[in-house]
């Protein structure tokens, strides 16, 4: 397949610059796998369409607020840092802009002192090793909470008011570059209320790299090299997905970082167990899923692997279906968007 068959048209002000108050209130598009049925309904039916049994997988990893601002100590010019992997404890790979700024041996700081760095090296493909020197007596992650910024998707441009609501009401490991954003929708009363029904919570850790935003280039996406995140799948959330298929019930995917977990772990083991690795699973139609029975998912980006994975899941013609129709009804897209339910 081409990349250009997973193309839509999307108008502009369809894109959700903001979350919607409360979380739970965003539209749920839900779609059934069996038939072509579409039905509108809210975030807050979710608890209408599983059953005592069913057990939900969310990714529980938190966004590191991971965009600085950094003033230069010899002239003041300004450049941002994007953290991009922690190499050691305060020695971190990042992005810098402007790059001919930050040369090796250069210092700069942030938020009127409390942290600084020096730029160590320039790697080749022009990412920046920077070391950081702060009060020892304080957690340098507390300190990027007061110093940092959200690295929002490049399709946001409104501020963000609230940190927390480009976090998931669940996060909890700190290490992502972005949201896991179907899990943006929940709140603990849903949570609540779905345990209450007997639906079953497991959790995962995928790290979202920022690679999940670069574009398809190849034309034939077979060709295309899909970027490495690091997940975790605990020996209880294993135990609990075997005690689910055992029993009957479902296992529902929240979002393509749970479902590409759950998928890269029946891949590389053969079965459903404890495992800590990378995984660069790329899934696009064809490919035969080994665990998940149903996905939550948001709307993705046009010629995005994220769409691809959809459709490897629901159907490529049914899916580019499914995004017409959103279009036509006005849905909200992409991070604080609305969600589809497929199950």
């Amino acid at each position: 397949m081409n990349k250009s068959d997973f193309f839509y048209d999307l108008p502009e002000e369809l894109i959700a610059q903001t979350p919607l108050e409360p979380r739970d209130s965003s539209k749920m598009m839900v779609l059934s796998k069996e038939n072509d049925n579409i039905f509108h309904k809210h975030f807050y039916d979710v608890c209408d369409y599983l059953n005592k049994g069913d057990t939900l997988i969310l990714n529980n990893t938190r966004v590191l607020p991971a965009r600085i601002y950094g003033v230069k100590e010899e002239t003041g010019a300004v450049v941002e840092f994007l953290l991009l992997n922690q190499l050691e404890n305060d020695v971190w790979e990042a992005l810098a802009g402007p790059g001919k700024r930050a040369k090796v041996g250069t210092v700069f700081s942030f938020g009127e002192g409390i942290l600084k760095c020096e730029v160590t090296e320039v790697l080749e493909n022009g990412n920046r090793i920077i070391k950081f020197s702060y009060d020892k007596n304080d957690n340098f992650f507390n300190i990027l909470d007061k110093v940092g910024q959200m690295p929002l998707p490049h399709y946001i441009t409104e501020e963000l008011q609230d940190k927390e609501r480009y976090q998931t009401v669940y996060s909890k490991e700190l290490g992502s570059a972005a949201a896991p954003t179907a899990g943006l929708h929940f709140t603990n009363e849903i949570l609540e209320k779905l345990r209450a029904k007997g639906v079953n919570i497991g959790y995962v850790t995928l790290h979202v790299g920022l690679g999940t935003f670069r574009p398809v280039k190849a034309e034939k996406i077979e060709d295309h090299k899909m970027h490495t995140e690091h997940y975790h799948l605990p020996k209880e959330t294993a135990e609990l997905i075997i005690n689910t298929k055992k029993a009957g019930g479902r296992v529902i995917a929240v979002g393509t970082t749970s479902c590409r977990t759950l998928e890269s772990v029946a891949t590389f083991c053969g079965e459903i167990k404890e495992d800590d690795r990378n995984t660069d699973i790329f899934i696009y139609p064809g490919y035969k899923f080994k665990c998940i029975d149903g996905l939550i998912t948001n709307f993705h980006l046009p010629e995005s692997t994220l769409i691809m994975l959809v459709s490897a899941f629901y159907g490529y013609e049914k899916t580019l279906k499914a995004y017409k129709t959103a279009v036509d009804e006005k849905y909200r897209f992409f991070s604080f968007g609305d969600c589809m339910m497929i199950l």
